[in-house]
């Protein structure tokens, strides 16, 4: 049994001109120990997605539909206290921007200790030990001394590196990273990459990184998904989909990255943008943007058929047509 089961997850936004979805009908499941990709434009719903999986969905968002396991219990219909224990303990969180994630008002002691403390049975004394050698253990210099400065006296990747040891102290089965490297310096982007893939390694925590850097992906992860306006696009082992994509809209994404060595004169380009999720075209969403469009992909979704040993959802392949 995998360790997270996501199954048809829908997520909705009531508005006064109708309900938009944000993510529709969106299924995968992710292994102990296995890195999984979410990727996708600005707006595919990728960041929803985790946040639903967290309990973290603003109101009046909700989930509407689906369920999401954890070992096999459900934990989409969790609230308070119970989310709570779930929440931190079982899984942890890390954003795009660690100040978003850290109090200024505390140091970054305090609020390890209270998280330690909040899922662990220790002591304040045990905690800050504890926090000390989480502190080493993602590459804080002095961590004795660190521990006791606030958030404001740390750079941009010593605050994300805080940020993963707030993740990981109560040493949760499954990380949520959602573009824990976008804020960040390219070099420090791949520090911190590798030292989230050591620890969760060595913990047999399972990740998924939601990004839209496909160089992320392709360093990090085992498997990838790509989300289009809330779908799942395509799914499959990261060098099958990377290498040879299956769906024209990850095509599209794969043939937009400079490459080194002998090239086209042109990337390619996906024409237009993402629609809105009030405009969402009927049948394949991708249809007026895709360059191998014909007339059923106006009318009929097409759902995800196997190919290879990932799965896409084009009309062009054998099981897709509902």
């Amino acid at each position: 049994m995998a360790l997270l089961e996501v199954d048809r997850l829908r997520v909705e936004f009531p508005t006064r001109n109708g309900t938009l979805t944000a993510v529709d009908d969106v299924s995968f499941t992710v292994e102990e120990g296995e890195v999984l990709g979410l990727v996708g434009e600005s707006g595919a719903g990728k960041s929803m997605t985790g946040a639903a999986i967290i309990g973290l969905i603003e109101p009046p968002g909700h989930i509407a539909g689906g369920e999401i396991r954890l070992d096999g219990g459900r934990i989409d219909a969790l609230r308070g206290e119970a989310l709570r224990k779930v929440r931190g303990k079982q899984i942890g969180a890390i954003f795009q921007d660690p100040l978003t994630s850290l109090n200024p008002l505390f140091t970054v002691g305090d609020q390890l200790v209270e998280t330690i403390r909040t899922h662990l049975p220790l002591s304040v004394a045990e905690a800050r030990r504890r926090a000390v050698d989480w502190l080493a253990e993602v590459g804080i210099p002095a961590p004795d001394k660190r521990i006791d400065q606030y958030p404001h006296q740390f750079s941009g990747g010593m605050r994300q590196r805080v940020v993963i040891a707030l993740a990981l102290c109560a040493e949760p089965r499954l990380i949520i990273a959602d573009e824990p490297t976008t804020a960040l310096d390219v070099s420090v982007q791949a520090q911190i990459i590798a030292l989230l893939k050591k620890l969760c390694r060595e913990r047999n925590a399972a990740v998924i990184l939601v990004t839209h850097d496909m160089g992320v992906i392709a360093e990090t992860a085992d498997r990838v998904a790509v989300m289009y306006a809330g779908r799942l696009a395509e799914i499959g082992p990261v060098k099958q989909v990377l290498e040879k994509p299956n769906h024209p809209y990850t095509a599209g994404l794969m043939g937009s990255i400079p490459r080194i060595g002998p090239r086209p004169e042109r990337l390619i380009q996906i024409a237009g943008s993402m629609p809105r999720l009030s405009d969402i075209p009927a049948g394949c969403a991708f249809n007026p943007r895709c360059t191998r469009v014909f007339a059923d992909c106006h009318v009929h979704r097409p759902r995800l058929a196997a190919s290879g040993d990932g799965a896409v959802a084009c009309l062009h392949y054998e099981g897709a047509r509902p």
